[in-house]
């Protein structure tokens, strides 16, 4: 099972050991969080290829999450610490951000930190498509004619996303970032008047 830092809490570990799910959560950045990512050495990093400039490192610890109750056992703690996204209000105020989660998932830490990061992305895919290409206002009650919103909306958004990257090297942004930045649109554009020609707003 793969959950963000909404579902971090002791109740959700002790359902999915009972119920034999191997788990990934990420972890909320709290004291008892930090202290032993602050104490990993520095020769434990090992960088890996990153979409930012620099890159990024991945190591892990052990860590006993909620440690107050009964019966809590130790975990293993991944951690990723990365620069910021430029532009972004975090950007502001640190220098590194340390993404971390807890797994009792066997393997290699690069390549466990590497298959949820390839959820994450898709998770952000789907965002996009919510909030870039309007998933989240399909048209209709009838199943048809939703299935046909989604098809057309999904090529759309591949269609923006091979354009960034390829036409225009972009690397991976969102489709409103598209919009905005390079084609200079604010809006789609919405049928307007009472001859529903296609125009601008």
């Amino acid at each position: 099972m793969r959950a963000e830092s909404g579902c971090y809490a002791s109740e959700v570990v002790k359902v999915c050991r009972a119920s034999k799910v191997r788990f990934s959560i990420t972890v909320r950045q709290h004291r008892s969080v930090c202290r032993p990512i602050e104490a990993i050495p520095e020769a434990a990093w090992s960088p890996i290829p990153y979409w930012l400039d620099g890159g990024a490192d991945v190591t892990e610890t052990t860590y006993t999450p909620f440690a107050a109750q009964k019966d809590t056992l130790p975990v293993r703690l991944i951690v990723r610490p990365v620069r910021p996204t430029p532009g972004s209000r975090l950007a502001l105020l640190t220098l590194y951000d340390y993404p971390a989660f807890i797994t009792d998932r066997d393997g290699e830490t690069v390549a466990l930190e590497a298959d949820r990061r390839r959820h994450a992305e898709i998770e952000s895919a789907i965002r996009d498509l919510k909030y870039g290409m309007a998933l989240n206002h399909l048209p209709s009650g009838r199943f048809v004619a939703n299935g046909t919103s989604l098809a057309v909306q999904v090529i759309a958004h591949s269609l923006a996303r091979w354009t960034a990257r390829l036409g225009l090297d972009a690397g991976i942004v969102t489709t409103k970032t598209l919009q905005r930045r390079l084609f200079g649109l604010r809006r789609p554009a919405h049928p307007l008047g009472a001859s529903r020609d296609a125009s601008l707003r």
